[in-house]
């Protein structure tokens, strides 16, 4: 998929190294966000690919230059979303670029933030409640 960002097409790429999958259940689910106001919401482009214990790669290409935060999901059960319990606790493994994480929930964009100008890896490990 081509993106473009000001009308220029993009030449980098992200790859997103998820370390620390707990198991082969499911799929992992990665978005990449461009803004804290769609952060969450709405990846401007986002993979699904099978689990692996251990670790999983998912390369990103054709990435327009700017920043972006990177989210991923272990949903084992396949339903499309991060589960929760009662009080809002993940019951699946999550996950954001720079292994950001917030007080009471999600980490800002800020946090989670990187930077592409060019080919970049994000390194992140999976986290399990």
């Amino acid at each position: 998929m081509v993106l473009s960002h000001r009308g220029v097409d993009a030449q980098n790429s992200i790859q997103v190294i998820i370390d620390e999958v707990k198991n082969d259940q499911g799929a992992i689910i990665v978005g990449i966000f461009s803004d804290q106001e769609t952060f969450l919401k709405k990846p401007i482009i986002g993979k699904t690919v099978r689990a692996a214990a251990g670790q999983v790669v998912v390369l990103f290409d054709n990435v327009p230059a700017g920043e972006y935060a990177v989210s991923v999901i272990h949903d084992t059960n396949e339903n499309g979303k991060l589960d929760s319990n009662f009080f809002g606790i993940p019951t699946e493994g999550f996950g954001f670029s720079n292994d950001a994480m917030g007080m009471f929930g999600p980490p800002s964009f800020d946090k989670a933030r990187v930077a592409v100008s060019s080919s970049v890896v994000a390194t992140l490990k999976m986290k399990y409640m």
